[in-house]
This record gives structure tokens, C-alpha cells and sequence, in this order.
């Protein structure tokens, strides 16, 4: 079966792409919206992009209404954000802070969760994931006709939680059954990882 992209509306294009293109990682990002009031919202068009600076980047689309949605408002205001990995037994919070409420209401009251200092930074993190960037705006691009804004995030610190490290080994080695990490899927439809395995580079 070939299909032909020009031929799909965009919400058929994501349909499409968030099922083909599986799994992806969930970007949980923390923004601040005002004095002590702080967005969280999932995004899994998520990847990293460069090492060096090393930078993250995100896709977002626009509110259901057309306006521009908190994360990339309070980015553009701030300049600070902090991107988690959530655990799959978070699940159901991750998908509750993708509603799309009022700007200045915050889907970390709204979720009863629990925010911790991020040492040496200005935000908060959640303090349930083992996993985070303390992360500064790089650049925000606009594309496409919808239209969508891809947030380039520099990272300043990380913070990883010491039960998901391997001490055994010289390397940094992150345990990523210890992380337990939301896979995203198509609709509302979550993975999980069962086993890893390994397979040795040529040389």
C-alpha cells in the first residue's frame, strides 16, 4: 500500500506519522507562566539534535482554538524550561497535563504533583521522574501552513536520579529498564519496554 501525502489533510498526515513512527519518546516540559505558576505538557515529536551544543528539540502545534499554546508563549517569555523523561507508570498524569486549559492555570495543581529544586537552576523539576534537562531557549522555528514551531533547547544540567545508574562500568551507563520510560504510540496507545539487547558496532 502507497500512499501519497499530498493527498491527506494534515490531521491525517499525524494520524499516519504518530503510528508509523513508533515508539517515541514523550518530552514532558516544565515552563513558568508568571511568579510560581508552572505549565507541564507531553510532546512526542521529541528527539536530541546535537551534542555539541547539545540540544533537544520539540514540535508544537497550536491550541485547539488557534492560539499559540503556553509552553512556546512561556518559552518565548522566559527562556527557561525543563524537559523530563516520565516513567510508564506516570502515564496516565502525562496524558491528564495534555488538556488544554486556560492560560495561567497550572497542570501541576490541576495533577497534585509534587515539584523539587533543580539545583543551581531557576525552575523546578518534577520530582517523580529520574530523568531531566535544566534546558535554555536556543532557537524557535515556525514551519508549515498550521503552523508548527520546533523548540531547540540547549541543556545546561542534567539530573539523573542515581538508582538508573550503572556503577559497575567506567562509562556513564543509564539502566533503561531502571528509567522504565514512556513509549509513546498511535492514539491513545502507550508501550512499555520488556528487554533490551545489544548488538556490536563495525568497526
Amino acid at each position: 500500500m502507497n500512499i501519497e501525502m499530498s493527498t491527506l489533510a494534515p490531521s491525517q498526515v499525524y494520524h499516519l506519522l504518530t503510528q508509523a513512527i513508533i515508539p517515541r519518546p514523550v518530552a514532558w516540559v516544565l515552563t513558568e507562566s508568571g511568579s510560581d505558576n508552572y505549565n507541564l505538557a507531553p510532546f512526542s515529536y521529541f528527539a536530541p539534535v546535537s551534542s555539541q551544543p547539545a540540544l533537544l528539540m520539540f514540535s508544537v502545534g497550536h491550541k485547539p482554538d488557534g492560539e499559540m499554546k503556553d509552553t512556546v508563549r512561556n518559552v518565548l517569555e522566559t527562556g527557561r524550561l525543563v524537559i523530563h523523561i516520565a516513567s510508564a507508570d506516570l502515564a496516565n498524569t502525562v496524558t491528564q497535563t495534555a488538556a488544554s486549559l486556560p492560560h495561567g492555570e497550572s497542570e501541576v495543581e490541576e495533577c497534585e504533583l509534587e515539584l523539587c529544586e533543580f539545583e543551581g537552576f531557576e525552575l523546578p523539576r518534577v520530582k517523580a521522574c529520574s530523568i531531566a534537562f535544566a534546558c535554555k531557549l536556543y532557537e524557535i522555528k515556525e514551519l508549515g501552513d498550521a503552523p508548527q514551531y520546533l523548540v531547540f533547547a540547549e541543556i545546561e544540567q542534567a539530573y539523573l536520579d542515581p538508582r538508573i545508574i550503572d556503577h559497575q562500568t567506567d562509562r556513564l551507563r543509564i539502566d533503561a529498564m531502571d528509567v522504565n520510560p514512556l513509549c509513546r504510540l498511535g492514539g491513545g496507545d502507550y508501550a512499555v519496554l520488556e528487554k533490551t539487547f545489544s548488538v556490536s558496532r563495525p568497526k
